[in-house]
């Protein structure tokens, strides 16, 4: 009887791994565990693509809803839960997402650095005066690796990565994960698109968003100020926008499927440099393929 070992569903956002992970996870008789920062948030479903109940096929889903959105998602937090409910169900999980830096803790060997509340206080401070740009551009001088991964417009990740510079005196990337897991026989597999296509899904994603009625979701979200994490997710920025009379519904999904697509190529970039991840072409047939991938081909050797 052949052992199942953890599977994750990783790679680009609307490149259908909810699908997959489901296939897997019903064939397989396994749960699956999020591995999508902005799906901890409760309420914020229609933007973070969260898996309705009622579609769930009654499959059981682990790190969902776990956050108010005045709370700010963390990895460490993350690692910690998303390990422990991987462990209650024997290590036999579907993982599935496309938060690179979530999955990498979850699945490799990461431990965090130290924390400093006063150093990342004055980080804070310089970033508001001085911009992000400007907290980017020193950390490309001390650190090009992580500056490379880390987007200009993040301030959180570019402060805590000067901040653990300034703790540790070694570049943020030396303490970023090994391509080791934690749990040997761990497979990784992604579904790859031609660039059109994947397109094409992310403008459709677009319209029903807005279709399936973000912009009321987007009034959880009301008070919050702008880079509080919870409003990061995609597509609550633009619906704000048009509930502040300052954007119209298509400008607001046009400026939506640019924001996906530029978050697709990130995420493109941040996956190809896994090696360990099989790339399986999108097209018929692709829950056999993604069995075979993980050496489950044969659906009677399941233990």
């Amino acid at each position: 009887m052949a052992t199942i070992p953890p599977i994750a569903v990783v790679g680009q956002t609307a490149s259908g791994k909810s699908d997959l992970a489901l296939d897997l996870a019903e064939v397989l008789g396994i749960p699956i565990i999020s591995a999508d920062a902005m799906q901890l948030y409760r309420g914020l479903d229609i933007g973070t693509a969260k898996v309705p109940v009622e579609e769930r096929r009654g499959i059981p889903h682990f790190q969902l809803d776990q956050l108010d959105v005045h709370e700010d998602a963390s990895v460490a937090a993350y690692q910690a839960h998303a390990r422990a409910d991987l462990d209650r169900v024997g290590s036999r999980a579907v993982i599935a997402g496309g938060s690179g830096l979530y999955l990498r803790a979850f699945l490799d060997h990461f431990e965090f650095p130290g924390q400093d509340p006063a150093i990342r206080s004055k980080l804070n401070e310089e970033g508001k005066i001085l911009g992000t740009d400007a907290l980017h551009s020193r950390l490309q001088s001390l650190d090009p690796a992580a500056a490379a991964v880390i987007h200009p417009n993040n301030l959180r990740r570019v402060v805590r990565a000067l901040e653990v510079i300034q703790i540790t005196g070694r570049p943020f990337s030396a303490s970023l994960p090994r391509y080791e897991y934690v749990y040997p026989g761990t497979v990784q597999i992604a579904i790859a698109w031609e660039k059109d296509h994947l397109d094409q899904r992310i403008n459709q994603r677009s319209q029903k968003m807005f279709d399936e009625g973000i912009i009321e979701e987007a009034r959880l979200l009301e008070g919050l100020k702008d880079d509080a994490t919870a409003c990061k997710a995609t597509g609550y920025k633009e619906a704000r926008a048009v509930l502040a009379g300052e954007m119209t519904v298509a400008d607001a999904i046009s400026q939506v499927a640019l924001a996906t697509r530029q978050l697709a190529s990130r995420q493109l970039k941040w996956f190809r440099r896994d090696p360990r991840i099989h790339w399986l072409p999108a097209g018929p047939q692709l829950l056999e393929r993604a069995l075979e991938a993980a050496n489950l081909d044969n659906p009677k050797s399941f233990a």
